[in-house]
């Protein structure tokens, strides 16, 4: 068996967690506190993150996406993928190294979407990108942790409660659309967004997308 091998180790920052990326063969993976996070094997569900919460823009010259959650940037591509020429896409990621990876060693395996002239990228937490652009996005793709209950960082939790909702609802435009990735469904979560106002729809996708694997969750919420 193939060796793992340690890159690099960072701090999550306003927290003690300890991020690294990790390489066993030609696969890269990125890890918090010793639980994997994601891995350049397995990008379905990212994929399908971006195919559903932007299905509303397909055809549409411009618009303008918000991803939360750079990942491995399967996301970032998928939604370039969605969106028109004209499209603005802004990336919210709170991890200096993880946009460092993806714009080095992580590339390839997503194509290089950083280098699209039609990507912005802010390092910061993506509640504060949210709260200082209401009523500006048509989509809004939330990949910040592994779902509702947040084990990167506990503060990330409350974007998913009733004021946290709240903020996505007013960062969004008429008619826009949120689409929140997790690794389990809750039902409790479901109904929180119900609650908001928003048109719910639960998707269970694989995490290898048409060849299976383990099955994640994604919520679209429409405003």
């Amino acid at each position: 068996m193939i060796k793992r091998e340690l890159l690099q180790t960072v701090t999550v920052p306003g927290s003690t967690a300890q991020m690294t990326l990790q390489r066993q063969g030609k696969e890269y993976s990125i890890w918090v506190d010793g639980v994997p996070l994601m891995t350049t094997r397995q990008s379905g569900s990212e994929v399908a993150l971006a195919e559903l919460g932007c299905a509303h823009l397909k055809g549409k010259a411009d618009g303008e996406v918000l991803v939360g959650g750079l990942g491995m940037g399967f996301t970032l591509a998928a939604t370039l993928g969605m969106v028109g020429p004209d499209a603005k896409v802004k990336v919210a990621e709170l991890v200096p190294a993880v946009h460092e990876w993806n714009r080095d060693l992580l590339g390839e395996f997503a194509g290089f979407p950083l280098k699209d002239l039609r990507v912005s990228v802010d390092i910061a937490d993506v509640a504060d990108v949210l709260r200082s652009n209401p009523n500006r996005f048509d989509a809004i793709l939330l990949d910040v942790d592994n779902g509702p209950s947040g084990m990167t960082q506990d503060k990330n939790t409350w974007l998913y409660w009733p004021e946290g909702l709240g903020v996505v609802a007013k960062a969004l435009r008429p008619k826009g659309v949120v689409a929140i990735w997790s690794a389990y469904s809750d039902p409790a979560f479901h109904k929180r967004l119900l609650q908001r106002g928003f048109k719910v729809q639960e998707h269970q996708v694989g995490a290898r997308g048409k060849g299976g694997g383990s099955r994640h969750f994604i919520w679209t919420a429409q405003k």
